[in-house]
């Protein structure tokens, strides 16, 4: 479940920039509205699914459906030639697959739990084979020459597919549906997560998920067609960097497999509020060495640019998805999970993809048409680090070794 999952993520969300400016030649006024559509419909599809999945139907019958309307959706994007009505369809399949992810958690979890296990300890393992099927999608777009070709949507329309067929065979979720008749109108919705805003410290939390999902977007959107970008420099037209550039962006999803192992350890030792520290320096170090990188004598810096994401991405998604998992009631994991993906993908994406479009167009753009990519990252490495600053002073954690939080609801 987990390896599909991101397949059908990977096999175009790191390559549609070249799509879209390469083989369509669209301009980049509309570019970023592509991913904010994963930002739209993260703000109200999580949280609605896992209220359906907490109170009527179960889990993993909801994430079959989503993942099948989601492999129908794809197979329109290849015949379209207007960017408004491509955006138009990408967001559509957006409402089907962005609440699959924090679904797919909620499924892996409540499995895990009737089994009888440790889910801090079982989860980080299982979850790694969803950054091997990004990371093998990745390569199969690009050593089958589709980076920019339609194809790409057609292969993740048949691991959709797959996916979503897949997905009745598993074990049954049912919802929880445990409430009395005199229940209120926000209980019986399944609005009791929101109530989590209440708490200080989980609505800090919140605020800062999307915060960090703001900065997963900008490598998203731009990190592929910046390495591309450098075909324009003759000395680097013919580097691997150029030919391979999503195979060499695909070595940020291959750290995620050895960080996310070791995400038990860190939680153990460090707690949740120094993990998600430590990712949030290391957006830093992505985007600040990606501003000094270059296909030769900067390579190297490149290359530890995409090491590093394993531990910015994974020592906050991860880590943050665990949090929420240890400090809510089954009662509501499901919407929690969903509201935790909304802050992060929607909120957070929707600033992401529209700030930064904004910024790049206004400012670092040449006459000529070309993006000023050393001062876009040093930009992004800034934001990044105001962030963390801000998220040492304000976040409170006692860390128990014991769990993950002490927050009681």
């Amino acid at each position: 479940m987990n390896f599909f999952q991101f397949f059908v993520w990977g096999a175009w969300l790191i390559t549609i920039a070249n799509y879209w400016f390469g083989t369509k030649q669209w301009t980049g006024d509309l570019f970023g509205w592509v991913f904010t559509t994963l930002g739209l419909s993260s703000l109200v599809m999580p949280a609605l699914t896992g209220i359906i999945a907490d109170k009527w139907i179960n889990a993993e019958k909801l994430y079959g459906i989503l993942h099948l309307g989601y492999a129908i959706s794809l197979l329109f994007l290849p015949q379209i030639n207007d960017p408004v009505v491509f955006i138009f369809v990408m967001g559509v399949a957006m409402l089907f697959y962005m609440p699959t992810i924090s679904l797919s958690n909620s499924v892996a979890y409540s499995i895990l739990k009737n089994n009888n296990y440790d889910v801090i300890k079982v989860f980080p393992p299982i979850r790694v084979w969803g950054t091997i099927g990004f990371i093998l999608a990745m390569w199969t777009t690009n050593l089958t020459e589709n980076k920019a070709s339609a194809n790409q949507f057609y292969i993740a329309a048949f691991g959709a597919l797959i996916l979503g067929l897949y997905a009745f065979t598993l074990p049954k979720v049912k919802p929880e549906n445990l409430m009395n008749k005199d229940a209120g109108l926000a209980e019986r919705l399944g609005l009791n997560a929101f109530k989590l805003f209440k708490d200080y410290k989980m609505a800090l939390f919140f605020l800062f998920s999307m915060l960090l999902g703001a900065a997963l977007q900008l490598t998203n959107m731009y990190g592929d067609v910046f390495l591309d970008d450098f075909k324009k420099i003759p000395e680097y037209a013919e580097s691997f960097v150029v030919k391979r550039s999503t195979i060499v962006m695909s070595i940020s999803q291959i750290s995620e497999t050895l960080f996310i192992l070791a995400i038990p350890f860190f939680l153990k030792r460090f707690g949740i509020k120094k993990v998600m520290l430590i990712s949030m320096f290391a957006w830093v170090i992505r985007f600040g060495f990606f501003a000094y990188g270059d296909p030769t004598s900067g390579l190297i810096l490149i290359l530890v640019s995409n090491i590093v994401y394993g531990m910015a991405f994974d020592f906050f998604n991860i880590s943050g998805s665990l949090f929420v998992e240890t400090n809510t009631g089954s009662k509501i994991r499901s919407s929690a999970q969903g509201l935790f993906m909304m802050m992060t993908n929607g909120f957070g994406a929707i600033a992401g993809s529209l700030a930064s479009g904004y910024l790049i167009k206004s400012f670092f753009t040449a006459e000529n048409g070309d993006k000023m990519w050393h001062e876009i990252w040093l930009v992004f490495a800034a934001y990044a680090l105001v962030v963390a600053l801000l998220f040492a002073l304000l976040f409170k954690h006692k860390h128990d070794p014991k769990a993950l939080g002490n927050i009681k609801h």
